[in-house]
């Protein structure tokens, strides 16, 4: 009885241990074909192949955050170029 009334003492929700588990084959064929539609770096691929080993899902949160980052750079380029050819065209009349 003691030993209950101790850990609930000391219990801290803050310090719960995630348990980690390495991404299976599946996984990896999956996380490859997210890369797919996007030219990227091999040491990005190699990296997440890397991270997948040890934690499959922070490899697709690694993944997930990499693509999300390369779609906002695209997006800016194509909205500075909406606005170049905007100022260029009255400019020219």
């Amino acid at each position: 009885m003691y030993r209950a009334l101790i850990e609930d003492i000391f219990y801290d929700p803050e310090e719960i241990e995630e348990t980690t588990f390495p991404a299976t084959d599946k996984d990896l064929l999956i996380l490859t074909e997210r890369f797919l539609a996007f030219e990227i770096p091999s040491k990005v691929f190699l990296q997440a192949i890397a991270i997948a080993d040890y934690d499959g899902a922070a490899a697709f949160r690694y993944v997930d955050s990499y693509l999300n980052t390369l779609k906002n750079k695209n997006k800016r380029k194509h909205k500075k170029l909406l606005v170049l050819g905007a100022s260029t065209r009255f400019d020219n009349n």
